[in-house]
């Protein structure tokens, strides 16, 4: 049985590291980190074992990875000291070259992401291994075309070890998601393309994530499968939440302020 509490302190203690580096960097996409960290918290801290694969679509969230990746051990604590410095590997998107663990490839353009993971996941028939691939993408990626060809083609070739979980804030750059491009019925649109389809109705909680992992991982169907995950962008920072703004605005000292104590009273 998953540990609740224990996924609760870890994400506090992501969310006050993503913080300082936003405010050190004095950087944007703080909002879609927030929105997507309970997903990444839920996949490195419970779901994924040591030979699946990770690929965030929307890499314009990459602080909420780096977080995890130093977090679960997977890179050192002392490297997010270099975060948006000259030379880093640690940049506001997902470095392309493969010197990261848990960084597969270079992502930020969206809708590059569900490809690569449909490639990824299509190759333990040739390499004869069983893992899992997990993809997260946000609801702008699911403007892109790219996208909807990739869901094509997975549930073609029945890539039944790939796993979709999208980051549906329903906020993007420019605007609500369904003023730039509705993508309702959203989950009739997964299920048209023979994905099977879980909807967790809050993204930002572990009970409701862990629920839609459990439904999604006990198919067994031979379909790809989607989770679609309500969520907040700028979730647990009261002046950040659904708002737009926060897609692209750095902190200021008192916002920081603000936001390191909010973040800090959440139950741990």
């Amino acid at each position: 049985m998953s540990d609740i509490d224990k996924l609760r302190k870890i994400k506090t203690d992501c969310v006050q590291t993503l913080l300082g580096l936003y405010k050190r960097a004095n950087a944007g996409h703080i909002g879609a980190s927030l929105s997507c960290l309970d997903i990444l918290v839920c996949l490195f801290f419970d779901r994924m074992k040591a030979e699946d694969k990770f690929i965030l679509s929307k890499g314009h969230a990459a602080v909420a990875l780096y977080t995890v990746l130093a977090k679960s051990g997977r890179i050192p604590e002392s490297a997010l000291e270099s975060f948006y410095k000259d030379g880093t590997l640690l940049g506001a998107h997902p470095p392309c070259s493969r010197m990261l663990e848990g960084v597969t490839f270079g992502t930020g353009s969206l809708g590059h992401g569900l490809s690569l993971a449909a490639g990824i996941a299509l190759s333990n028939r040739f390499s004869g291994i069983k893992f899992n691939v997990y993809c997260v993408l946000s609801d702008g990626d699911c403007n892109e075309g790219s996208t909807w060809e990739a869901a094509l083609f997975a549930a073609h070739q029945k890539i039944s070890n790939l796993i979709v979980i999208i980051d549906n804030n329903g906020l993007q750059g420019f605007g609500r998601s369904k003023d730039v491009l509705g993508l309702e019925p959203f989950a009739k649109k997964w299920e048209s393309f023979n994905f099977e389809v879980v909807e967790a109705s809050n993204g930002n909680d572990f009970n409701s994530l862990l629920d839609a992992f459990e439904k999604v991982e006990n198919c067994d169907n031979g379909k790809p499968k989607c989770i679609i995950a309500k969520t907040v962008k700028g979730s647990g920072v009261s002046f950040m939440e659904d708002k737009m703004e926060w897609h692209y605005l750095p902190m200021s000292d008192d916002q920081y302020q603000k936001a390191v104590c909010e973040s800090g009273d959440q139950n741990a």
